[in-house]
């Protein structure tokens, strides 16, 4: 099975499944010198985790990370960094009565298609818990990138169904405002609009008891990103970022910036103006031009613009219901099914580190591509 590999110079290749073993990652390409311990990985891996709360799947995962090879003395080496999780609450007989049976809205069907052979337990390698290696080098990724230029990536829920956020300066929002509710208590669904969260709770709430789904967008923004990241043809910062976000499971849509809110706008409407950036004697690493506004997203030609790059992805319901629904057999006969796995009545709390993850891997790639290219 090839395209286990994913970016240039920051490269990660993974390995692993649903019901086996563990989850690895192998990342080349991380610079030598930077701080690095499990202490790292922990944050984002704990908010991926499964068994977070009712609104996700009960499935108990610690995740604990072991980073097996490219680190001595707490330091990265400058060679091949891995880093394995362990599987260690699988329930493998939960689908046992499947491995004949197509789940609607899965990739049994595409999986046969290609392959002639799948691992029915969960889904196998396309199942969400191979994200785990992935959040794990988005660490990485992260790490680097707040070290090589201030840069910061955040994601949080924008839509659960109908409800939508209200988030006027998505660049002004903290992570404390995605974790942390006011009064202190978890934000269990990871939505920075505080007045609208307990309505999300209630929705995801009540299509779990319906033995439902409900499906959602996320928001992501990277601040601090330098002008000059991407190429302008086929390796378009936008175009990996999109490549990036569509790699996850269940992603439907992406887009950047006002996305389809522009085809209702003229060129006049559309544009951002160019303004003096803040560059001065004391500041001088600031860009000298800045944009009055940012319907752009970030990227112009494919390439960044230092203004804070913002993306949208549509994260679709959970295909695997306990209630009854329609399919066929492996050989095309007609049958029901209903899934018992432990699974996610929505995916979206737990989408934003992987979200956030995949946006910081192709930045830190980029990052390290822009500098191969300038002169030192």
């Amino acid at each position: 099975m090839p395209g286990n590999s994913f970016g240039q110079l920051f490269r990660i290749t993974t390995a692993g499944e649903s019901h086996g073993p563990g989850n690895v990652v192998i990342i080349d390409g991380v610079p030598p010198g930077i701080h690095l311990s499990p202490d790292d990985l922990r944050p984002d891996l704990a908010r991926r985790r499964p068994g977070q709360s009712l609104l996700t799947t009960q499935r108990q995962e610690q995740d604990e990370p072991e980073i097996l090879s490219g680190v001595f003395d707490g330091r990265t080496t400058g060679t091949s960094l891995a880093i394995l999780i362990r599987n260690t609450d699988q329930r493998s007989s939960d689908y046992s009565d499947i491995r004949d049976k197509y789940r609607p809205g899965h990739a049994d069907f595409t999986f046969d298609a290609r392959y002639g052979f799948r691992d029915y337990r969960g889904g196998g390698r396309s199942s969400a818990r191979e994200t785990t290696a992935r959040v794990a080098a988005g660490a990485v990724a992260k790490k680097l990138i707040h070290e090589a230029f201030g840069g910061q990536v955040l994601a949080w829920v924008s839509q659960i169904g109908p409800l939508k956020a209200s988030v006027p300066r998505p660049e002004h929002v903290t992570l404390q405002q995605i974790e942390t509710l006011p009064d202190g208590s978890p934000n269990l669904v990871r939505c920075p609009d505080h007045s609208i969260v307990p309505q999300m709770v209630a929705l995801i709430d009540e299509v779990r008891r319906d033995l439902d789904s409900i499906g959602g967008a996320a928001q992501i923004v990277a601040t601090g990103i330098p002008p000059g990241l991407g190429d302008p043809v086929f390796d378009k910062l936008k175009a990996d970022l999109a490549k990036a976000l569509f790699s996850l499971p269940a992603v439907l849509a992406v887009e950047y910036g006002i996305g389809f809110g522009c085809c209702e706008l003229r060129g006049s409407q559309n544009n951002d103006d160019f303004i003096p950036g803040s560059a001065s004697p004391a500041n001088p690493q600031a860009p000298p031009v800045a944009v009055a506004t940012n319907r752009h997203g970030g990227m112009l030609g494919g390439m960044s613009t230092g203004a804070p790059i913002l993306l949208r992805a549509a994260v679709k319901p959970t295909s695997s219901l306990a209630r009854e629904q329609q399919t066929v057999t492996r050989n095309g006969e007609p049958a029901t099914i209903r899934t018992t796995g432990r699974h996610d009545p929505c995916l979206l709390p737990r989408f934003i580190p992987m979200a956030e993850a995949m946006t910081a891997i192709v930045l830190a790639d980029h990052w390290l591509r822009w500098q191969a290219i300038r002169p030192h």
